[in-house]
Order: structure tokens, then C-alpha cells, then sequence
């Protein structure tokens, strides 16, 4: 097993860069070098940091393969959208007159739509859910029932009033 030994210039580096990080991903990543340096071991830096021995280890190769710039940088953006939000608008405008003009609109055609525009299929409907939440659209649907209805077995004593009214025979 090859040992990754952290120098005492690359130390101060990661403890310097440490101090100026605002990302916990990176700062996480980070305390591995530090520790690793202070002397602990694998096992125990997993401990402390959460991570599996095995990690923590690939961790250090990775450092030292591509540096301190690299392995600090933050991998995971959380910008991944495919359109900036005045896009998004814009697409959504045309579906949003076709609602306000009474049509039913279904996410399934926004998802078609979407897939045109950007050129590719998005894997699934939370997607466009995403997109419809960022720009303020909620779900509008008619009530199936009207919350003040009267209850079933009021419904059929009625029926049964004005069905008996009309007939000779007792009810």
C-alpha cells in the first residue's frame, strides 16, 4: 500500500486556503490533508471526518496527483440549469396565456416543449416541477366537490321526497 506523504510547504498551503474557504465540501476535503499531516491515520481521520478509511486515502492521491488548486475547487456547482431564468419565463409565457385563456395545461407538455427547446430529453417530470416552482406557478385544479355540499344521505332523502310526491302509492 503506497503512503501519501503531505510536505510541510503543501500543509501550511491547505491550512492557509482552509481558513479563506466558505464551502464545507471543500473545507471537509481540506481537513483530510491537514490531519493527514498532523499524524493521524486513515482510520481515524475517517472517524472524525465521516468518511471510510478507503476514502480518505483516495483522497490523498488525488491530492497528490492534481495539487491543492484542483482538489480545492468545488466540483459541484448549483447552478445545473439549462436555461437562465429569463429563458425560462419567456418558455413558460406561451403555456401560461394557453392556461389563462382556459385551456388545461399538462406537465407533460411542458416537458415535451422543454425537451425541444433545449435539445435534449430531461430524464424526468421533477425537472420541469423545479422549473415550474422557480418561476411561481402552483398547481390549479377545480375541486372535485364543492366543500359546503351537503352529505350523501341528505342527497337521497331529497331524491326520495320528490320521487315519492309524484306518486299515488304511500312512501
Amino acid at each position: 500500500m503506497k503512503t501519501y506523504r503531505i510536505s510541510e510547504a503543501e500543509y501550511e498551503a491547505a491550512r492557509a486556503f482552509a481558513k479563506k474557504n466558505q464551502n464545507k465540501r471543500v473545507d471537509k476535503r481540506l481537513q483530510v490533508i491537514i490531519l493527514r499531516y498532523e499524524g493521524l491515520k486513515d482510520r481515524e481521520i475517517g472517524e472524525k471526518l465521516g468518511y471510510h478509511r478507503k476514502r480518505v486515502s483516495q483522497l490523498c492521491a488525488e491530492f497528490c496527483r492534481i495539487g491543492l488548486e484542483e482538489y480545492a475547487r468545488n466540483k459541484h456547482g448549483g447552478n445545473r440549469r439549462n436555461m437562465s431564468r429569463e429563458e425560462e419565463a419567456l418558455f413558460l409565457k406561451g403555456f401560461e396565456e394557453r392556461a389563462a385563456a382556459g385551456e388545461m395545461v399538462d406537465v407533460r407538455e411542458i416537458k415535451a416543449g422543454y425537451a425541444e427547446k433545449i435539445g435534449r430529453e430531461t430524464r424526468s417530470r421533477g425537472h420541469i416541477y423545479t422549473v415550474l416552482a422557480r418561476n411561481e406557478w402552483r398547481k390549479v385544479m377545480p375541486r372535485s366537490k364543492h366543500p359546503n355540499r351537503t352529505s350523501e344521505e341528505e342527497i337521497a332523502l331529497a331524491k326520495n321526497k320528490i320521487h315519492c310526491t309524484g306518486r299515488k302509492e304511500k312512501c
